[in-house]
């Protein structure tokens, strides 16, 4: 009887270490572990070379969190959301008649892409972005006015991509980007 060799394990991705180090990162944060088990338990995920190999890393974690979503709706007046505010993996902005005014530049983004999906009727829409942020406005349809976009010279990479989407009757929307 001869033993087929294994297949040698595949190579652990970057996006999988990243995402176990957001893990440990979000159970310390929490209280979930101690400073010296997050210590360790980080060393044995930048070291691990196999998905099997963080396993031991995240035992006993709670579960990530999940894909978040969220409605902002007003028929009139003012949708604002600025400063250190946590922005969902999938935003809807919901107005009839109402300004929105979207400030992410100094905002808490756990995520490497965010959908924000504009459903409005007449008014203005301004978005202020991270100064590294790369911004998709491929989905969004006007039926009126175009939006006003100009992509950031100074990007850096690894900033979020926000992709903007949804329907806009006869308002105008800004996007813009952070000067710092």
């Amino acid at each position: 009887m001869t033993l087929q060799p294994k297949d040698p394990p595949l190579p652990l991705s970057d996006e999988d270490r990243d995402a176990a180090v957001r893990r440990l990162q979000e159970a310390y944060v929490e209280g979930h572990i101690s400073h010296e088990e997050m210590d360790e338990r980080l060393h044995q995920a930048l070291t691990a070379t196999t998905p099997g190999d963080l396993t031991p890393a995240l035992a006993s974690l709670p579960q990530g969190k999940a894909d978040t979503a969220s409605t902002v709706a007003a028929l009139t007046g003012r949708i604002r959301r600025r400063g250190a505010w946590r922005v969902p993996r999938r935003l809807k902005v919901e107005s009839a008649f109402g300004k929105v005014h979207l400030d992410l530049s100094r905002a808490v983004i756990e995520h490497p892409v965010v959908d924000i999906e504009l459903q409005l009727g007449t008014g203005r829409a301004k978005i202020k972005v991270p100064r590294d942020a790369v911004v998709d406005t491929e989905g969004l349809q006007t039926v009126w006015k175009v939006s006003s976009y100009k992509p950031s010279r100074r990007s850096r990479p690894g900033g979020p991509k926000i992709r903007i989407t949804g329907a806009m009757g006869f308002g105008r929307l800004k996007i813009r980007h952070a000067r710092r």
